[in-house]
């Protein structure tokens, strides 16, 4: 009796050993596999791998860097839940077949912000339509509200928890964040499929129901960018009002008039927003409607806990795009009496001074670029433009720069 209790003790410990083995080697395996296949993006650190007999994998100290980002996503600690020992090895054996259900978790989440979060090669991607939901957010009224902003705010990471949760009628995904609100997506009859990076969720044809809640940050967003602005909060509201008019009418749509009423709310006021998506639809899920059609379908909205109603798009005929050479001009109230806002030329050994204004540089190629003035180092210098809704800085050899102008108010020649 007594060998064959050591006998089973035995090979219970090498079983458990062998399974903790197999899991460590294919879960090293997999994660190689990852990061050859976003090597030409960023690179996965895994970190430390773990395993449960309950069939669960760990992963602590992992991160992964964008090479678009100037800061990495740090994580403190992800959980796969495969609901079992042999669905954890199936899946990590074949990533295409995963388990009915499953779930993962993202603890201690973190992403450090910085003034300019692009890195300096990221190009702009030729969008010329207005952004949508980027606030104005200072005295030039392009001016959209950033990464910077937020540091200034006092928001300096966005840090939380994530969760996916995979049911086999539908999806769950869930990510709450410390200080700048949280994120719920009820999603009927989609499927994570890992293997196609370019479309990793497989779509269902229900409605999406998606709740947001900004955990206040939509009345200090306000706030600040109306100070940053120089005008009153009402004043701001209506100036980002007019932007989401523009952006909607450049696509080709119209927003009724509650829709609008809704948006303007949000961007004072936020709270919680429940809307209920269809996929059917092309613009983010919103109805839209003929320019003669009326009485069709309307987004089902719960703000606060009550109903919205009549919320949808109209499709209108896009104008024309015509923008005259002032409008491309920052706006900057002129001075009175000699002193003219505009371009002026500046010394480039004294251009650390003009850090956070609007500059103008003419390289040696004729190349000009306008933008703010981010850094100045010893052999190169960084202009940030707002490229979809963030900042992109470029950065300049000193050297190649032929005319460095500021824009500022001064005594006319």
């Amino acid at each position: 009796m007594k060998r064959l209790l050591t006998f089973v003790v035995v090979v219970v410990l090498l079983g458990w050993l062998l399974f903790k083995a197999a899991v460590w080697w294919l879960a090293d395996q997999r994660l190689a596999e990852a990061r050859d296949a976003v090597e030409s993006a960023g690179v996965i650190k895994r970190g430390a791998i773990s395993s449960g007999i309950e069939g669960r994998l760990l992963l602590t100290g992992a991160s992964y860097q964008d090479f678009r980002l100037a800061q990495p996503v740090d994580i403190g600690r992800a959980a796969f839940d495969a609901g079992s020992p042999l669905h954890l090895l199936t899946a990590l054996v074949d990533p295409g077949n995963l388990p009915p259900s499953w779930s993962l978790r993202v603890d201690n989440l973190r992403l450090v912000l910085e003034a300019t979060m692009f890195r300096n090669w990221v190009t702009a991607s030729g969008e010329t339509n207005p952004a949508l939901f980027a606030p104005v957010c200072g005295p030039d009224h392009r001016q959209q509200l950033g990464s910077g902003d937020l540091v200034r705010m006092g928001v300096n990471s966005i840090s939380g928890e994530a969760l996916i949760r995979q049911h086999p009628g539908h999806l769950y995904l869930e990510l709450t964040t410390a200080s700048t609100g949280s994120l719920e997506i009820q999603w009927p009859g989609a499927r994570v499929n890992i293997l196609n990076p370019d479309r990793m969720v497989r779509a269902g044809s229900e409605p999406i129901t998606v709740t947001v809640r900004d955990g206040g940050l939509m009345r200090r967003v306000a706030a600040y960018c109306a100070r940053e602005s120089s005008v009153a909060t009402d004043e701001w509201t209506s100036i980002v009002m007019d932007a989401f008019r523009q952006g909607l009418s450049a696509r080709g749509f119209e927003a009724s008039g509650q829709l609008l009423a809704l948006y303007r709310q949000w961007l004072t006021e936020g709270g919680e927003l429940t809307l209920t998506l269809d996929p059917a639809q092309p613009v983010f899920g919103v109805p839209v409607r003929g320019a003669n059609q009326d009485g069709a379908g309307t987004l089902a909205v719960n703000y606060n806990g009550q109903s919205v109603p009549d919320v949808y798009l109209r499709a209108v005929e896009p104008p024309e795009p015509a923008v005259s050479e002032q409008a491309l001009q920052p706006v900057i109230p002129e001075g009175e009496g000699d002193l003219v806002a505009g371009w002026y030329p500046a010394d480039l050994t004294e251009a650390e001074r003009w850090v956070g204004r609007n500059v103008r540089i003419t390289l040696s190629n004729d190349n000009v670029v306008e933008g703010r003035l981010a850094s100045v180092g010893e052999q190169t210098l960084e202009v940030a433009r707002i490229v979809g809704g963030g900042e992109i800085a470029y950065p300049m050899m000193i050297r190649a720069i032929d005319k460095f102008e500021v824009w500022r108010r001064g005594q006319t020649q």
